[in-house]
C-alpha cells in the first residue's frame, strides 16, 4: 500500500504502550542504523490495533521525532489486530496482471468483510507443490478504517505516510537481513503488550501466520488487580523495580501462569502448521517484542517445544552510528526493536 514518492523512510511502530522509530541509511557498504529511539504511550490509548486517542499518539509521535532530532518525514508503519486477514490461498496459474484484476473476485471467498470495505495487496509465493496448473498466493486484506486511523494520526503528526505494512511482513525481513543461513522452517514470534504475532517461515517464505490477544499487558493487569494497585504501580512490580509489601513468589507465579498459556498458544500454532506440513520440523523458535525478554519466558518455552529459542537482533546485520546511539542501550532493547527495523528497511518502491 503505498502513498508517497521519495526512496528513504524512516520506520514507525506504534505499539498499544510504546512507540519506536528507527532510520536505516542504505549506502554502497550496507546498511547504516542512524537513528533509534521509544517513547512510552499511557495506558488504553491503542486498544487491539485501534486508536482511541489519536491527539494524544500524535504528540508522542512529534515528541519522539523532535527528541531524535528526525529530519525525514516519510514512513512505513505497520497494522496488525483482527481486522487484518493473511491467508494463503490457491489459484490457477495466470501473470501477476491478471491476479491483479481478478483478486477481488478471488478475496470475496477468503475474507469475512465486504471487499469495498478492505484494502487488498497479494504476493505470489509460487507454483503449487502438487499441481503445475496453480499457484500459492499470499493474501493480505486490512480494513479501509484501520488503514486510515494510522495515516490520520501520522498526517497529525506531520509525518507522510508512505508505506502500510503488516506485523508479520516486518518479522519476516528482519530474518531475511539477520538469519541468511537458516533454511527450513523457522519460527518468528513477537509479543508485545497485548499481542503475540506468529510467523513460522519455511525456506525464507512465510507458510503460516497467525495473531493472538495474549501479551505482557495480562501480567500487569493480574498484579493490578492482586495487589490492589495502579496499573503503572504493577508496571513496576513485574519488572521488580518495587517491592514493598508484594510477597516476590505470588508475582513469580502470576508471570509463570501467563507464560506458560503464551507457550501454550504457541505449540496450538506449531501443531496446526504440522497439520499441513507433516513432514516439516521446526528448527529454530526466534524470539521478539518487550514481553519476549519477560522472565523466565524463553526458557520456558524451549523446555515445552523442545526447540532452540533465542532472542532476534535486528541490529547485526547493520553497521552502527555510535555518534547518534548508546550501543548498550540498543543491546538491551534490541527483540522490543524489531519490527520497527523491518520497517525502516522499506523503500518506496518495494512490493
Amino acid at each position: 500500500m503505498i502513498f508517497g514518492k521519495k526512496d528513504h523512510l524512516i520506520g514507525l511502530d506504534i505499539g498499544s504502550r510504546t512507540i519506536k522509530l528507527g532510520e536505516v541509511v542504505q549506502t554502497k557498504k550496507g546498511c547504516i542504523l542512524q537513528k533509534f529511539g521509544m517513547a512510552d504511550l499511557p495506558h488504553g490509548l491503542i486498544e487491539e490495533g485501534r486508536i482511541k486517542e489519536p491527539e494524544v499518539v500524535a504528540d508522542a509521535i512529534k515528541g519522539l521525532v523532535k527528541d531524535l532530532n528526525v529530519k525525514e518525514r516519510n514512513v512505513a508503519t505497520s497494522v496488525a489486530g483482527y481486522s487484518i486477514i493473511i491467508k494463503r490461498i490457491t489459484v490457477g496459474k495466470m501473470t501477476e496482471e491478471e491476479l491483479q484484476d481478478s483478486i477481488e473476485y478471488e478475496a470475496e471467498q477468503y475474507i469475512p468483510f465486504d471487499v469495498q470495505d478492505v484494502n487488498i495487496d497479494f504476493y505470489v509465493i509460487g507454483e503449487h507443490e502438487s499441481n503445475p496448473n496453480q499457484m500459492n498466493v499470499m493474501l493480505v486484506a486490512a480494513k479501509k478504517e484501520i488503514i486510515d486511523e494510522y495515516v490520520d494520526v501520522l498526517e497529525m503528526a506531520n509525518l507522510t505516510p508512505c508505506v502500510i505494512d503488516i506485523d508479520v511482513f516486518a518479522l519476516e525481513r528482519v530474518f531475511e537481513d539477520n538469519y541468511s543461513n537458516e533454511e527450513g522452517s523457522i519460527a518468528l514470534i513477537d509479543i508485545g503488550a497485548n499481542k503475540m504475532n506468529i510467523n513460522i517461515i519455511k525456506d525464507y517464505m512465510s507458510a503460516f501466520t497467525r495473531e493472538a490477544t495474549v501479551g505482557g499487558e495480562q501480567i500487569v493487569q493480574e498484579i493490578a488487580s492482586r495487589f490492589d494497585c495502579s496499573f503503572e504501580e504493577a508496571e513496576a512490580i513485574k519488572i521488580g523495580e518495587t517491592k514493598d509489601n508484594v510477597p516476590e513468589e505470588e508475582v513469580r507465579e502470576i508471570i509463570a501462569s501467563f507464560t506458560s498459556g503464551w507457550c501454550n498458544e504457541i505449540r496450538r500454532a506449531m501443531d496446526f502448521y504440522y497439520s499441513t506440513y507433516a513432514d516439516e520440523e521446526i528448527k529454530r523458535i526466534i524470539l521478539s517484542g518487550g514481553a519476549a525478554q519477560t522472565a523466565g519466558f524463553s526458557e520456558l518455552l524451549s523446555s515445552e517445544t523442545s526447540i532452540d529459542v533465542q532472542m532476534c537482533n535486528p541490529f547485526t546485520s547493520m553497521n552502527i552510528n555510535e555518534k547518534q546511539n548508546d550501543m548498550d542501550y540498543l543491546q538491551k532493547i534490541a527483540p522490543q526493536a524489531v519490527i520497527c527495523m523491518g520497517l525502516a528497511s522499506r523503500r518506496v518502491d518495494d512490493k
